[in-house]
């Protein structure tokens, strides 16, 4: 059963799928310390799920499996590094440039979900990133790789560029021998995060990580992380270009992930023009329409602080000077401010 689950997964796109045993106990105190940091930052439902998301017979009564599937979707598209290094262009994570994992791989582990019970019937669920659920250390336990020092799962022959979607089942299947860590003395996340968000090993400061700041936060940035966002404005993906790791990432095949919108190789200042209406056009059944347009707008207004003070950036600024959000108008005189305007 665990060989057929496997060459299914492959054939519905998945790049490794394995089976994890549902203590993760040895977890809990980990998550448990994070919370009590504070590190969540604004994410209040970490606290109000507590412990359910080491516990996934809490969160689904009568699991006894957790299948954990794997999906590569680092896209051919422009060199990541080369858009960083041009702070008049717009970086997006290359997880975000297609379309929405989340709908990609929930339809796929429900195929996937459903051709298991054709064989053995039985009662499940499927999560994609969107439930009470460690992830990473679901995927860590079944085997698919182990926990970086930057948090995220590595494997030695794909690296960190892939997502992680889970199906939580009552059969009682064979579970899966985990692999041993390969970071070693290796400290070369810590040392490329933009913000000092990874504040030790396997440590993450959520309110430092440009990823929460762009994405999760829905107030202000706070001033002082503003100049260190440079032209990140939505996700970063620094940790991962830097890590050893990933020279042996692969592309993905997945036409889904694909970069749509020129996303991948566009200004910021042509994205700062765009109407609510052509956000919402543009971005829909993507992971970035589900921050909204202004949030959207307040981390262009951000990096276009930062962006050299060219005639069109600064034309491009005080074209929204006035916004309907205060949100956005409180960044756009942040961002003149720092062009002496």
């Amino acid at each position: 059963m665990r060989s057929q689950l496997k060459r299914w997964g492959g054939e519905l796109g998945f790049d490794s799928v394995a089976i994890a045993d549902i203590d993760l106990s040895a977890a809990e105190p980990g998550f448990a310390a994070w919370l009590s940091a504070g590190f969540h930052g604004a994410m209040d439902y970490m606290v109000r799920h507590g412990m359910k998301r080491a516990r996934p017979a809490e969160l689904v009564p009568g699991t006894l499996r957790v299948i954990s599937a794997r999906m590569n979707y680092f896209p051919d598209a422009a060199e990541p590094v080369a858009v960083l290094a041009d702070p008049e262009r717009a970086y997006i994570s290359r997880y975000a440039l297609g379309r929405d994992y989340h709908k990609v791989l929930r339809a796929r582990l429900q195929k996937l979900a459903q051709r298991l019970g054709e064989a053995a019937p039985h009662g499940f669920r499927v999560f994609v990133d969107s439930a009470p659920v460690l992830e990473v250390e679901l995927a860590q336990q079944s085997g698919l790789g182990w926990r970086g020092k930057h948090s995220l799962l590595l494997d030695r022959k794909a690296g960190s560029y892939f997502f992680l979607g889970e199906i939580f089942t009552d059969l009682p299947l064979p579970v899966e021998e985990q692999v041993k860590a390969h970071c070693g003395s290796c400290t070369a996340c810590l040392d490329a995060c933009p913000t000092g968000a990874i504040v030790a090993p396997y440590r993450v400061d959520a309110r430092r990580c440009i990823s929460y700041l762009t994405i999760e936060l829905k107030d202000a940035i706070p001033e002082p992380l503003r100049p260190l966002i440079g032209n990140r404005i939505y996700g970063c993906d620094d940790c991962q270009l830097m890590c050893p790791w990933n020279r042996f990432a692969q592309l993905s095949a997945e036409p889904d992930f694909m970069p749509r919108n020129r996303l991948d190789d566009i200004s910021l200042v042509e994205l700062f023009a765009w109407t609510a209406a052509e956000f919402e056009q543009r971005l829909a059944g993507s992971a970035i329409y589900r921050i909204g347009f202004e949030s959207w707008s307040r981390n262009l207004a951000v990096a276009l602080g930062n962006a050299p003070g060219s005639a069109g950036v600064i034309a491009g600024l005080q074209a929204r000077r006035d916004d309907d959000s205060a949100l956005v108008r409180e960044h756009v005189a942040w961002a003149l401010a720092r062009h002496r305007v």
